[in-house]
């Protein structure tokens, strides 16, 4: 049986507009896992949300959000590579009606966690930029051939699609040689880029930003010291909205005191061991990395655990905890004087956002410095930019939820969206 439209229904002799390509995938390909997030960027919500883990195992999981009011969905089951993990989240996407052949899809933005000194902003991902990043896997090995798989399996799932690379090292590009070098030979350290990196730069990029607004200020006006404290953890420097020192360098290894990384170490520990503990590299690169930092002092690496355990007398936790401050606090004050002027301190990333007392402690003692926490503002938990610091404070202390994968898409579609407007 055929039915005819009425006259209310009749079809529009207009020419339809083309839907508006405004959205953007962002995928994180770890080693065995793939996150990935899909954003509206004419407003930055959320479309979908997921991540697929275990990948090459027979326990794989995929779990997936689709958009508000819409139920989570978990699969498990084998999930043998990245392709296929990639083929998972298209299938999923599109039983949302968000399918990656969606002429609204604007882009695919990856997160590269080394891009060296080459990579200096987003970059639409190429042939040459492909063997680049693979070029750089030695000082990233854990990371960029990860990364490099992820951005391979979407340009063969979307070959006419924009892929952009966003690196989590270009934001740190702009510090100084003073900053960036180290102080060894020179032709040695060219020869195998050893330099000062950082990591984490589009979290310290996104928070620098956000707390300049959340003071009213352009960040071209504000200086900002952000200390991204995750199990991986990290501080910056930023000069008018330019990164001018951090605490990362050739690898995620330097710096704070982390959840399993031991951060800054004379380097001679590592001849000790070697010749003395006759330890080998690679026992001695899972030690720092794997089996140092918290975890390495009182076999924790959650700071809630850690907490608890001090709150009931537990002294291994107390001291764990009191080096991670003393750390952090070293961080501050060098940071305080590369700056000159600090107008704000910025608390972000798991810990940063909702570990009251080590905002609490890593700021005490430092009134001198213009530095000072309101312990009522502390205490409240909000998912929100906030200040914690009182009203006549010299110096803003804040707490600013980071948000990576905003920080991506944006990126991304600032360099390929105009192409779709």
């Amino acid at each position: 049986m055929t039915s005819h439209p009425s006259p209310t229904t009749a079809p529009s002799d207009e020419p339809r507009s083309a839907p508006v390509a405004s959205r953007v995938l962002v995928l994180n390909s770890g080693s065995s896992s793939v996150k990935y997030q899909l954003l509206d960027m004419r407003d930055g919500s959320r479309l979908a949300v997921g991540l697929v883990e275990r990948i090459g195992e027979e326990t794989s999981r995929l779990k997936h959000t689709p958009p508000a009011g819409g139920h989570p969905r978990e699969q498990f089951g084998p999930v043998a590579d990245h392709e296929a993990a990639l083929k998972a989240v298209a299938t999923e996407l599109a039983a949302d009606g968000l399918g990656l052949d969606s002429p609204e899809l604007a882009a695919i933005g990856h997160r590269v966690v080394h891009g060296g000194m080459y990579f200096t902003e987003p970059t639409v991902i190429d042939d040459a930029v492909l063997a680049e990043i693979e070029r750089l896997i030695p000082v990233a090995p854990l990371h960029n051939p990860a990364n490099l798989t992820g951005i391979r399996t979407a340009m063969a799932l979307r070959p006419d699609l924009p892929q952009v690379a966003v690196f989590d090292t270009a934001f740190h590009t702009t510090m100084p040689e003073s900053a960036a070098r180290y102080a060894i030979d020179v032709k040695t350290a060219d020869e195998h880029r050893i330099r000062r990196y950082g990591f984490h730069g589009t979290s310290h990029a996104y928070v620098s930003r956000a707390t300049a607004r959340l003071l009213g200020r352009a960040p071209e006006d504000v200086n900002v010291i952000v200390l991204h404290l995750g199990n991986g953890a990290s501080a910056s420097a930023v000069r008018n909205g330019r990164c001018v020192d951090t605490s990362m360098g050739l690898t995620p290894l330097e710096g704070l005191v982390m959840g399993t990384r031991s951060g800054d170490m004379d380097p001679a520990v590592i001849f000790h061991l070697m010749r003395v503990g006759g330890m080998s590299t690679d026992e001695i690169d899972t030690l720092l990395n794997k089996q140092s930092g918290l975890i390495g002092l009182c076999g924790d690496n959650d700071m809630r655990e850690i907490r608890r355990r001090i709150d009931e007398g537990d002294e291994q936790a107390r001291l764990a905890f009191d080096i991670y401050i003393h750390r952090l606090k070293k961080y501050i004050g060098a940071y305080y004087a590369v700056l000159g002027r600090v107008d704000a301190i910025a608390f972000t990333a798991g810990v940063g956002e909702n570990a009251a007392p080590v905002r609490e402690a890593a700021i005490a003692g430092l009134e001198e410095m213009g530095l000072a926490v309101d312990g009522d503002l502390n205490a409240v938990r909000s998912d929100e930019p906030r200040l914690i610091s009182p009203p006549d404070a010299r110096v803003a202390v804040a707490v600013v939820p980071t948000d990576e994968e905003l920080e991506i898409a944006t990126q991304t579609y600032a360099l390929v969206g105009k192409n779709h407007a």
